[in-house]
């Protein structure tokens, strides 16, 4: 007879290792400027909102079950809503970088109710027509000189600093922070009570519904919260780029094909598969980005192979095999002995 208590519990000693890991990655993050060079900064810019990316379309497809391909809608209205702030009317960049999200953000919610009367396979094609008419649309715009894009003033660049150190280290220090607090956001949302409602729908739609969880202001959540990152990550392109095109900033493979792959390679349904998919991901780009069309190949083969060798993805495999949890979500029961 087994005589003692029992306590429900979320961390482990592998999420305390990892909350001491993350401090210390965020402690480097901050030093990287002292001694890095502008390749390098700019390289963990472009990581940090793929890493935004990642994290909002694992929510929104792994425990959602939204799988949309149409994420760069969201990317795109955020590159030209910043343009539209900051070049005609004159809204300081600093400012007009939240003001574009808030937009982005009005304009996603007539979109959801047009998305959601479709479920499955029409969703995700969906999503994607919708993008594709936002490129269009954007093409026949001779203000935003058309198929062939426009720069952002420079009068905007100087708005930001006239020194073009300062200015590099805003945009770094603001991409990277906007990267760890995706990370963070989503790992709160999914351990407060929303984030159980959206878990028990992962698990069983009719089972949550039973229990009185209303699946559509859920679902209408987790897909505003995508396209508010998607919006984010958008008007950091620009600044980043100081160019932008229809094609590039509604570029299906670079917002969509890119991500989807991250989140497949490293796991889904997980926070940390993101973490691990994007890593993966830049690797594989360093390595393989110079054999032209054979990159891309290699992609797929891979991500091929891992669907059908390992579903749950890298993470999955890692975490299932040695039940390791960096970021902890679920409820554990253990046993106090007296």
């Amino acid at each position: 007879m087994i005589i003692g208590s029992y306590r429900v519990e979320r961390s482990t000693r592998a999420s305390r290792a990892g909350f001491a890991a993350m401090l210390a990655v965020i402690v480097a993050l901050i030093s990287v400027p002292a001694w890095a060079g502008r390749a390098e900064m700019r390289l963990l810019i472009e990581v940090s909102y793929y890493l935004a990316l990642a994290q909002a379309w694992n929510l929104l497809a792994g425990y959602a079950g939204l799988v949309s391909v149409g994420q760069q809608a969201f990317v795109g209205l955020g590159c030209y809503g910043f343009i539209i702030a900051t070049a005609f009317l004159q809204i300081p960049p600093l400012v007009a970088i939240p003001l574009t999200v808030v937009a982005v953000g009005l304009i996603a919610i007539p979109t959801a109710f047009l998305a959601f009367r479709l479920r499955g396979a029409h969703f995700a094609i969906g999503t994607w027509v919708l993008a594709e008419v936002l490129r269009l649309i954007f093409t026949l715009v001779q203000a935003f000189g058309a198929g062939t894009g426009m720069s952002l003033p420079i009068h905007v660049v100087l708005d930001i600093s006239e020194n073009r150190v300062i200015r590099e280290l805003i945009l770094y220090y603001v991409s990277v922070a906007i990267g760890i607090a995706t990370v963070l956001l989503v790992f709160l949302w999914l351990r407060s009570r929303e984030g159980l409602a959206l878990t028990a729908i992962r698990d069983s739609e009719a089972a949550s519904g039973s229990v009185g969880i209303n699946q559509q202001r859920t679902k209408l959540t987790v897909y505003l919260i995508a396209a508010l990152i998607a919006g984010l990550v958008g008007a950091l392109v620009v600044l980043e780029k100081l160019r932008i095109t229809p094609d590039a900033a509604f570029s299906v493979t670079d917002w969509s094909a890119n991500v989807i792959f991250i989140v497949i390679i490293g796991g889904i349904g997980s926070v940390e598969g993101p973490i691990v998919g994007t890593l993966v991901f830049f690797v594989l780009r360093s390595l393989l980005a110079d054999y032209g069309a054979w990159y891309l190949i290699t992609l797929g083969a891979i991500a091929i192979i891992v669907m059908l060798k390992a579903p749950r993805g890298v993470w999955g495999l890692i975490g299932s095999r040695y039940d390791v949890h960096l970021f902890p979500v679920q409820r554990r029961v253990r046993l106090n002995l007296d």
